[in-house]
Formats: C-alpha cells, structure tokens, sequence
C-alpha cells in the first residue's frame, strides 16, 4: 500500500490525528518520503527504530559479536535522535525524538502503535523477502488494530514495475535497463521532500505512556546491552551518520571528473566511499543521482559513469524485486546443475580465500582489506569472486554469504547480483569463459604494488616486477625481501591455468544453453 495523498493544508485539515513513523535502511531528516508522508498528513507524529533481534540474535548466537554495520548503525541513530529532537516543539520540556527499541520489529512496532494511539504507520519499501514478510506481519497486526500502513520509495530511484520493457515484462539485461531509465529520468523523480517545512508536525511522547522509554536516558541500547562488541569503525577513515555521508559526498563531488579512470585502481582515491550511507540511507539517492545527473549533462564523464553505477543499484533491486528466487539459487536455472567442489579439500580452500591465504598477492590483500575494515574496493571484488568461483571451483553462494556477513554496505540486491555476475549465474552476467587472471589482474590495476605493500607488508620489499606473483621471484630477489615462500607467505594454492581449463569443463553443462 502506497502513502494516502496529503495536500500541503493548514494542520486543521490534515486527515489524521496522528502517525508512527518506522525509520528502516533510511537514517536521515532531510529528503525522506515516509517522513514527509507522515508529517503531511498527521497532525503529530512520532518516530521509532527497531534493532530487531530476528536480525541480531542469530549474529550473537553464530559469534559474530564485533559487527561493524551495527555500530555504524548504532552511531547514525544518535545523530538521527539529535536531528529529530531539534525538529520537535517540546513546549514544557517534554522529550521527543528517536523511540529506541532492541526487540522483534514486527512484533514491537504494532505495540508502539497501539500503545502511542496512532491512526497509522508509515515507512519506506523495502524488498529483501524477509522484509516483505516482516511488513506482511505487521500490515496484518496493525490492520487488527484498525491502524493502517502507509509505504513509499525511497532506497532507490525506480523500483519494481517503474521502469520495464515495451512488452510490460522486467530487464534482464542492463544496458537497454539503463537506457529506459535515462529516458524516463527527470526533475520530478530526482526532487527533494521538503521535510523540514513540515517539522513541526513531530511531537514529543505523551506523558502517560510507557516509562520504560523515559528510563532509557541514552534513547539508542549500547552494543554491550544488545551482546556485541566494539570493532575499530572509529579508526577508519568512514564518518557516520548523515553530517559523515555529506563529508564523503562533498570530497567526492570535488574529484568525479576523475573518476571513469580513477574507480578500477584500489591504491588510490578513486570511489566515493558512500556505498554503506547509501545502504543505511544516511544520504538520499535522489539527490546522489541529481547530481551525478547534472554534471554528466553537462560533459563530466566521471560523473556519467558514476551515474551508471547507481543505475546498475536500481537495476539488481528490480531483479531482486521480479525474481525474489534468485536469493539461494541462480537466475539462469540451467547453472544450479554445476557441480561445485566440496567436502574436506574445498572447505580448506575455501578458509585459505577467506583468511587471505591463496598465494595470490591482489586476492590475498584484497581478503585482508574486508576482513580489517569491512569494507572491499569494487574492482577487487569482482577478482576476489571470480578467483573464488572458477580458480577454486567453490559454490558462488558461499562467498555471497562471506560479504554478507563482513561488508559494512552489506546490500542483499548489490550483493546478489555481483556474485551472480561474476559467477555467470546471474542475469547480464559476464559469460562463463571470462575468466580473470588474478596476476594480470595485478599488474593492470594495482601496477606498483601500492595496494599489495598497504595490506601485505611481508611482501612490501619485493620489486614491482615481482609482487604480483612472488613464487616467479628468484631465490636471490626472495632471500633480499626475506621471503620463506610457505613460511612467511603461501605458495599458490591453485594453479591459474590449469584451475581455467577445469572451469571450463565445469561450466560444460551449460555450453550452448543460452548462456
């Protein structure tokens, strides 16, 4: 169900009395439809966040306590409680703000609804199946409760059925994708929602409501109380919240001319870090698209083909959208009969590729910048991912599963729609004979070993010529940079070639099938 239309009007005439509004993957004031939506058409409205323990328990229960997505998450809402409460008249010194919860969403927000007194709960979509079926929950509970539930778009710029084929049927490829999107773009799509015009809809909590949220004086639960741990996101260089995503954006727009050339090189500043703001919606789309827009249109190739990333954003959530059964299995059915390695030896590989021991420098130091800051370098995970899937012959899924449990930008559509490309499963994926030597790969893109030094520094004495594959180094240029190969750093534990010529016969069940 969409938003329930609200003309701007005196308060006297907005159609409701008052409005939850559930904040999700969209921590931010400005810009942000369900906000905009809520405050026009109640005359007060409340806002809440749910750390929701379906999410969070099972990470606790599986160890992994130090989440770096959950901090950024935990940083954003103080910022987001302290944006609100200056938008919220608090006449008598009442409080308002952020309603913090660490419970199960859907059963937590029908309860705040009902025990607020709210005519309705509004948010923004969300197209992950698990969230589909949470939201089916809670649409139902609240309807119970003669509460309606209002959602509207805003994670990205088309969803669903907005931009399709002359037929009426959803893309599969991405280029005639881009070119309806382009075609259909304009300042109504890209326009901003004044939120701020209408902020004196947000009220503070009523004073004869649950004292639990009174004693709650830190509004957003600590990671101790919720069983997590700090991580080091404070050592990165990735400010939080919406004041750090307006840092990143400011740089970035400073350098996007440069970016067609400057995007594939992992040792230099070349993307715009904004991918986990863009994730937790701590920056607006439409404004990201409004002005890679504006300065493509005005001759920036940077810009145009930063443009085409977020396009490429919009593309995998209207894949995920049309054809929820590619999370778990392929988007070409014909690849689900590959037959993967497995059992003791592939589970070995499979560690040696998460823990960064393959042997191949890039791949090595590539695992080592996700497993130290959660974050990976885009190029770099298109060559960590083929290298999992056709030099070691692993299961595409396994390593969709490593990123999402290790990515603080974590996206499940993005993530999804990667893997599958790279893994040639995946609809517009590259074809399944592409297959890219990480050495080569090496040399291209991180040419002076800069990127390799940074996070193999065992390997920093090396010369150039020779970073990119140690074991071709001679005894002597291995005994100058101190080198054991299988001591200090791994032998290859594939060899490229003939790890290629077996992935091509892997893929034989599919030759010829439209792939």
């Amino acid at each position: 169900m969409h938003f329930i239309p609200a003309a701007d009007s005196p308060e006297m005439e907005k159609p409701l009395d008052s409005g939850l509004v559930w904040f999700r993957r969209d921590l931010r004031t400005f810009d942000h439809a369900a906000l905009y939506h809520g405050l026009k058409s109640a005359r007060r409205v409340y806002c809440a966040f749910v750390l929701d323990r379906e999410i969070l328990d099972p990470l606790v229960a599986r160890g992994l306590k130090a989440d770096r997505r959950l901090e950024f998450i935990v940083d954003s809402l103080a910022e987001l409680d302290t944006q609100l409460q200056a938008l919220t008249r608090c006449p008598n010194g009442g409080s308002g703000g952020l309603i913090v919860r660490h419970a199960v969403a859907r059963e937590e927000i029908p309860r705040l609804a009902k025990a607020l007194r709210v005519h309705a709960v509004f948010a923004n979509h969300d197209d992950d199946p698990t969230a589909l079926e949470r939201d089916a929950k809670v649409r139902g509970t609240l309807a119970d409760a003669g509460i309606s539930f209002h959602t509207s778009k805003d994670h990205v710029v088309f969803e669903r059925n907005e931009v399709m084929t002359g037929g009426g049927s959803s893309f599969s490829v991405f280029t005639p994708y881009k070119t309806a999107w382009l075609k259909k773009v304009d300042e109504f799509y890209l326009k901003a929602y004044p939120v701020q015009r209408h902020g004196d809809a947000l009220a503070t909590w009523p004073e004869d409501w649950e004292g639990d949220t009174r004693r709650n004086t830190g509004r957003v639960p600590s990671l101790a109380s919720m069983g997590f741990e700090p991580t080091n996101l404070h050592s990165l260089k990735l400010p939080v919240g919406m004041s750090g995503a307006q840092v990143l954006l400011d740089d970035f727009l400073a350098r996007i001319d440069d970016y067609e050339e400057a995007r594939d090189f992992p040792a230099i500043k070349g993307p715009s870090y904004l991918s986990a703001h863009l994730r937790f919606g701590t920056v607006s789309v439409r404004h990201l698209a409004r002005e890679a827009l504006e300065r493509a249109q005005a001759g920036s190739k940077g810009a145009a083909m930063w443009l085409s990333e977020l396009i490429w954003r919009d593309f995998y959530h209207q894949v995920l959208h049309h054809h929820p059964n590619v999370v778990g299995a392929s988007f070409k059915p014909e690849y689900d009969a590959i037959r993967w390695e497995h059992g003791k030896h592939a589970d070995a590989l499979f560690a040696a590729w998460c823990e960064g021991r393959t042997g191949y420098p890039l791949v090595d130091a590539a695992m080592a910048q996700i497993n130290q800051t959660g974050y990976m370098h885009n190029r770099l995970r298109m060559v960590t991912a083929s290298f999992l899937v056709k030099d070691l012959g692993i299961d595409w899924r396994r390593g969709e599963a490593y990123f999402a449990d290790h990515l603080i930008d974590f996206d499940l559509a993005s993530n999804n729609g990667g893997w599958q490309w790279a893994a040639s499963t995946g609809c517009d994926a590259q074809p399944y004979f592409r297959i890219f030597n990480p050495v080569s790969q090496s040399e291209k893109f991180d040419p002076h070993g800069k990127f390799i030094r940074r996070y193999l520094p065992q390997l920093a004495a090396l010369p150039d010529a020779r970073i990119h594959a140690p074991w071709l180094a001679s005894p002597l240029e291995l005994a100058a940079a101190e080198i054991k190969l299988g001591e200090n750093y791994p032998r290859p534990i594939v060899n490229h070639h003939e790890a290629r010529a077996k992935t091509l016969a892997r893929y034989a069940v599919v030759k010829g099938r439209g792939s």
